[in-house]
């Protein structure tokens, strides 16, 4: 018997409960094929059901009827997991990921990492049919929603997002549920100085190995916040950065904040 389906059986009783086990015993053996074979293709997974003696076309009929089984879902399986381990940052600084990625050119990942170890663990995702990364809040506030469930207590959570994801509707939902944000900012967004001079973000980035920290800027018509804009070589090229974090006093928080990207 396959020692990662023992493990991962296992681990799964211990905060599933099936009506009937063979129904996680065969959820396990899925999961344990899909891990080992790395791949998102069924053909791939049968080396790994071979414990099991029945012929190719009877695994591939159980594999189909597991992909899609509406009864898994994440918010059965994969919810009760994560929240298990997020138990252990309860009160901690916790830096999540929001991004996107494009598959097939037809359909979009939108998905809400949690940084950790240097790596990022998926929190919470969903897939659009969508040509392009692109998306609006109304796309992926869901995802933001499960993961602001899936967080343990009295924890500070600081929301990193690259380009395109400069939305008023965004930040102020941060706002609401006092999370801090930093946003990597596109060249032509609209920057309003202390001055009241408005400028575009293009207009503030400094000449080669330098960088500008500017206090108490207002985007998107009435969010206020501090931008920092740096063209490094090792950063290639130009970045600008907008939070509510107030690094302007501390060089060296500019510099991770852009390193986080």
């Amino acid at each position: 018997m396959p020692h990662l389906y023992l493990q991962l059986q296992e681990q799964l009783r211990q905060w599933l409960k099936p009506k009937d086990k063979r129904h996680l015993q065969g959820f396990a053996e899925a999961v344990a094929a899909i891990l080992q074979s790395g791949r998102a293709s069924l053909s791939h997974w049968l080396p790994y059901l071979s414990h099991r003696e029945c012929q190719a076309r009877s695994q591939m009929e159980r594999l189909s009827y597991f992909v899609h089984n509406p009864h898994i879902i994440a918010e059965r399986f994969y919810n009760p997991l994560v929240k298990h381990f997020l138990q252990a940052f309860a009160g901690e600084s916790l830096e999540l990921a929001l991004d996107t990625s494009m598959l097939w050119d037809k359909f979009c990942l939108i998905e809400v990492c949690l940084i950790w170890g240097g790596r990022s663990i998926t929190l919470a995702q969903v897939v659009l049919e969508h040509g392009s990364a692109t998306v609006g809040f109304e796309h992926y506030r869901p995802v933001l929603e499960q993961v602001r469930s899936l967080l343990p207590p009295q924890s500070t959570v600081t929301l990193l997002a690259d380009r395109g994801f400069e939305h008023g509707e965004l930040i102020r939902w941060l706002q609401q549920n006092h999370w801090s944000w930093a946003i990597r900012a596109k060249s032509d967004l609209l920057v309003t100085l202390p001055t009241g001079t408005t400028k575009r973000v293009e207009q503030l980035i400094p000449p080669a190995e330098q960088a500008y920290l500017v206090p108490d800027v207002t985007v998107l018509g009435d969010v206020n916040c501090h931008l920092a804009t740096a063209n490094l070589d090792m950063a290639n090229g130009s970045w600008a950065v907008l939070s509510d974090i107030p690094f302007i006093t501390d060089f060296c928080s500019l510099w991770q904040t852009l390193w986080r990207y």
